[in-house]
């Protein structure tokens, strides 16, 4: 007769030692701290977060229902130091689209050169160019933004 070690057999296991080994308190946080593991990592599936400076201010659409969507980019700097010693700055930019409340705020907060903090989603969606060719695109769609610094001067 073997033993099986499938992950539901495992836990019923682990699950049966910890009622008849740990006091119940014991049982409870660690049951907690599992739940909450899982919570954390179901919340982390599509999940992007970025600090940037705005590369251009942002395109506002008003939709014919009324909602406004505002497209706009970001760059993110990356700074190393080569085998030479140099100082090396990448810059890459990302396509950033925002909907309602948020598309509001871009329009009126966020001009050329502003640093903010976005945090979104990534999709992705195809078109036909011009000439017909499918293209895809990867955006990220902002559901947090934050800006930074201080007050610009009038």
């Amino acid at each position: 007769m073997g033993f099986c070690f499938c992950m539901p057999c495992t836990v019923n296991i682990f699950l049966s030692w910890l009622l008849f080994s740990v006091p119940s308190f014991f049982i409870h946080l660690i049951m907690a701290l599992l739940t909450l593991k899982y919570t954390h990592m179901n919340a982390l599936r599509n999940k992007v977060q970025l600090i940037g400076n705005l590369g251009a201010s942002p395109e506002i659409k008003e939709l014919k229902d009324g909602k406004k969507m505002a497209r706009f980019s970001i760059a993110t700097n990356e700074n190393y130091r080569n085998a030479k010693g140099e100082k090396i700055t990448e810059t890459q930019w990302h396509n950033m689209v925002a909907w309602g409340k948020i598309a509001e705020l871009a329009e009126k907060y966020l001009t050329k050169g502003k640093e903010v903090v976005v945090e979104g989603k990534l999709i992705t969606r195809s078109y036909n160019d011009k000439e017909g060719n499918k293209k895809s695109i990867t955006e990220i769609e902002v559901n947090e933004l934050l800006l930074m610094g201080g007050k610009d001067k009038a």
